[in-house]
């Protein structure tokens, strides 16, 4: 009797934990190289990986593009592209990456994440655009245009910062750019006027957000990133 009461009681236990951890969001973090390979990766997942974790959220990080299948895939809620670089999927993969946005999940890319999949448009539009150059590291002056958002509502109107400044090509209409640098406060910029850094959209059914920061170890350990980070990651899971 006793032995029977306590199975039910392991089993009822089992059966809430279980339903607790589903009610929570599942964050996979993807840092696949197939081109140039940042040096910051490792330590930008470790630290990501805390941050996501101490928001009462579950992550898993990986560099196999085997998990993208609808079954995998379907186990999580946002994707976070760190630094991705080259061309990464094979067909059926990019369908069901498809697929994941489609259904209405959220994508967030960093730095190199617009390093990826040149000759995939529909990846581009998701992201927003490419990288198409930069000059050496070094300190600028980024314009908080939107301080309203989950992102930015942190950060002063005008945030010195240093990182690596990508210039951008094909980048889409339409977006709302959250940020965006001053050309005469640092060397070799190559946009002009219009330099958007950080942006967000709804697309293909689903949210992405895009920043060109996190090229350095040290951006990564800087709380106004951290904070700008996790804030792009809310606005993709829909949470206020």
């Amino acid at each position: 009797m006793m032995c029977s009461i306590i199975k039910r009681v392991s089993f009822l236990f089992t059966i809430f934990f279980v339903t607790q951890l589903s009610a929570q969001e599942r964050i996979l973090i993807f840092s696949k190289t197939t081109g140039f390979r940042h040096e910051s990766i490792e330590h930008g997942v470790a630290v990501l990986k805390q941050l996501i974790s101490s928001k009462n959220m579950l992550v898993d990080h990986s560099e196999d593009s085997q998990l993208f299948t609808d079954s995998i895939l379907s186990r999580y809620d946002a994707l976070v592209f760190l630094s991705t670089t080259g061309d990464i999927f094979n067909e059926s993969q990019k369908a069901a990456f498809v697929r994941f946005i489609q259904s209405g999940k959220g994508f967030l890319g960093i730095h190199a994440a617009s390093d990826t999949e040149f000759n995939w448009p529909w990846y581009g539009q998701l992201v927003g655009g490419y990288f198409s150059s930069h000059p050496a590291v070094q300190d600028a002056q980024i314009r908080v245009v939107n301080q309203k958002h989950l992102a930015t509502k942190h950060l002063p109107k005008i945030w010195f910062h240093r990182d690596e400044w990508y210039d951008f090509k094909s980048v889409k209409e339409g977006l709302h750019i959250l940020m965006d640098l001053d050309e005469t406060s640092y060397k070799g910029g190559k946009m002009g006027k219009f330099h958007p850094i950080a942006w967000y959209q709804e697309f293909d059914g689903g949210r992405s957000f895009y920043t060109g920061l996190g090229h350095t170890l040290e951006t990564f350990d800087e709380e106004k990133f951290q904070t700008h980070v996790l804030g792009g990651l809310r606005y993709v899971l829909k949470k206020k």
